[in-house]
């Protein structure tokens, strides 16, 4: 009995994958092979069997192996995504802070990309599926743009209501996506069925060798093929190591190959279906059906796009890498089903621009992959970092590692950089303006931790000072600190100007962990000061992945032996304004940049559920 409630446990977790983790991958057969003949490359045996080879190939080694059998297996906690990849980077390299220093760059610089990825895929993904009615009638073309912003504007406009209800559907549809794409391959491959020649490796070191420079042009688009590599590890947290492989191996990549090779057989025997091989692929009387399904595939893989920015930036605002801002829980049950208004509705913006500014998959072609290859060599050295400082490889394992996967991401990289001038440079610009603003607000923070450490007293002097000047009154204040060590300067503040101490007073500090998770149990850290037991330094520790909760925190503090009633007790916060000092470390050309993202951030009341009727701010004048 066990046993099959564990069975088809995994077999709805494995069903559940294949309707989120594989629809940006699971879409592109709608342009990857296009997009490589439309690079100029003449039709024949030679060149569609080697690009079908270098795609065969491409998701053999990148996908399956790098992603599916190596870097899944580097899970933090069963979490997985670049900056769980990066929190496992530094528990390996806590003694070195310039190694530190560096994983915390190159994985910022990753999510960066990732973002630039998130902002391409909704708009290539949904105009490659639209552009179906050009197939069904040359007249239907100046609907394209329109359809594609109703499809898009809708997707978007939906995000604050929650994947949770809208998820339940994913499954079925992405099976029969996946399904559908293995029939119309197959039928295709049985009427050529030499086009599976190449499986062979020869015919893509062949068709390289024989293109020379323009086959390594080619490889900027056979990296489309690839594209949503990173979403199997990035939702391993949501179903598991196990489902994924499972939905991969089994089904996944089954399909996407028969329909590779089944584009390839046709356009063996009818060169000119080029115009559109994946719609080509099916009778004319199935193309109506075939763009409805293929939109519903896209906007699927846009929502597990849309979703994956929200996590990466909840998990950079857990980590202080970026500033708070509102983030709303839209299920009860999920804690990792977010909505971030901000992120959505800018994310709209910069999609629109995209579809109306290049108006067709083709030429948004030219801007993607860069930013998708370069996520991938970020990838790449984390994990080998991993597997030299925390699974222990011998040198020859681990260097061989890095020079097989390492080397086939730069070229793809470096082929892709050739697009830079024709779009390229739009995914690279993104990443450039929020790595810039990252990296301000990390300085910013690290300035303004400088400044309350070298201004802070330890809890010694602070209870000298207590008993010779100060009276005190009943109740319970809790001061709210970054800091982990000694007096927030909020406390100090508040007694120099009301001269006034409560009975019971606690500070406050909120941790987040490399993990992305925290039990319970391990939630509160208690350390009392004062000879009458009446001064708490506290503790909270979330992973990475929770959203800390003040209310509920300090009612396990109550169960841990902490004698104050929460429900009346006095949350005293610092409102901080900001200047610089004409010599300041901060660069003059950041310091508004910095002083616009401190004043815009969320307030901490909101975003640590603190109860805002027991909430008293002091300002604070703060020179950097």
């Amino acid at each position: 009995m066990s046993s099959s409630n564990t069975q088809g446990k995994l077999a709805g977790l494995t069903l559940s994958a294949i309707g989120v983790v594989f629809g940006d991958i699971g879409t592109s057969p709608l342009y990857a092979l296009k997009e490589v003949f439309h690079n100029g490359l003449a039709i024949n045996e030679l060149h569609v069997l080697g690009v079908l080879s270098l795609i065969f190939w491409s998701l053999t080694l990148v996908v399956t192996t790098k992603y599916a059998i190596f870097i899944m297996r580097a899970d933090n906690k069963g979490e997985g995504g670049i900056i769980a990849l990066m929190a496992l980077a530094l528990k390996g390299s806590s003694a070195q802070p310039k190694k530190m220093r560096f994983i915390v760059t190159i994985g910022l610089l990753g999510a960066c990309l990732f973002y630039g990825d998130s902002i391409i895929t909704p708009a290539i993904s949904v105009l490659s599926a639209v552009e179906g009615l050009t197939i069904i009638s040359p007249t239907l073309e100046h609907f394209v743009l329109p359809m594609t912003a109703v499809v898009l504007g809708g997707l978007f406009s939906i995000q604050a209501r929650g994947t949770g209800k809208v998820g339940k559907i994913f499954a079925p549809i992405m099976c029969f996506w996946f399904a559908l794409l293995a029939v119309l391959g197959v039928i295709n491959i049985i009427n050529e069925p030499s086009v599976l020649k190449a499986i062979n490796p020869y015919y893509a070191i062949q068709v390289l060798l024989d293109l020379g420079w323009h086959g390594f042009l080619i490889m900027g688009s056979v990296v489309l093929a690839i594209t949503g590599a990173e979403a199997l590890y990035a939702d391993m947290g949501h179903f598991g190591l196990k489902p994924i492989r499972y939905a991969w191996f089994s089904f996944v990549f089954p399909a996407l190959l028969l329909n590779y090779f089944g584009q390839g057989a046709l356009l063996l025997n009818h060169p000119e279906a080029i115009k559109n091989p994946f719609y080509l692929l099916a009778p004319t009387w199935a193309l109506y059906p075939m763009l409805v399904i293929s939109t519903l595939a896209t906007v699927i893989a846009s929502q597990a796009v849309i979703s994956g920015a929200f996590s990466v930036t909840r998990q950079a605002i857990q980590f202080g890498y970026c500033p708070r801002m509102n983030i709303l829980h839209t299920s009860g049950h999920e804690q990792g089903q977010v909505y971030i208004p901000a992120i959505n509705w800018m994310m709209m913006f910069l999609v629109f621009v995209l579809v109306f500014s290049f108006q067709s998959s083709s030429s948004l072609a030219s801007a993607y992959g860069i930013a998708v290859t370069g996520t991938m060599i970020v990838d790449t050295v984390l994990a080998f970092i991993i597997i030299k400082a925390l699974w222990q490889w011998n040198a020859f394992s681990s260097v061989s590692f890095i020079s097989l996967f390492l080397t086939v991401d730069l070229v793809f990289f470096a082929s892709n950089s050739l697009k830079i001038p024709t779009g390229g440079w739009l995914p690279l610009v993104i990443a450039a303006i929020l790595f810039l603003i990252l990296t301000t607000w990390i300085k910013g923070r690290k300035m303004l931790a400088e400044y309350m450490d070298a201004r802070r007293m330890l809890f010694e002097d602070l209870e000298k000072k207590i008993t010779q000047q100060l009276v005190q009154v009943d109740g319970t204040a809790i001061y709210l600190t970054r800091s982990l060590h000694g007096v927030p300067l909020v406390l100090l503040h508040n007694l120099e100007h009301n001269h006034v101490l409560h009975k019971t007073l606690i500070v406050l500090t909120i941790v987040t962990t490399n993990e992305p998770y925290v039990d319970e149990e391990h939630l509160v850290k208690i350390r009392t000061f004062g000879e009458q037991r009446n001064f708490y330094r506290v503790k909270l520790y979330y992973g990475f992945k929770q959203t800390a909760d003040v209310r509920r925190a300090l009612d396990v503090c109550v169960q841990q032996g902490l004698d104050f009633n929460p429900k009346t007790a006095s949350f005293f916060i610092g409102s901080e304004q900001l200047a610089f000092r004409n010599r300041s470390p901060m660069p003059a050309w950041r310091r508004p940049l910095f002083r616009f993202l401190f004043q815009n951030s969320s307030s901490a009341i909101d975003f640590f559920k603190i109860p805002v009727e027991q909430v008293v701010e002091l300002g604070i004048r703060i020179e950097l």
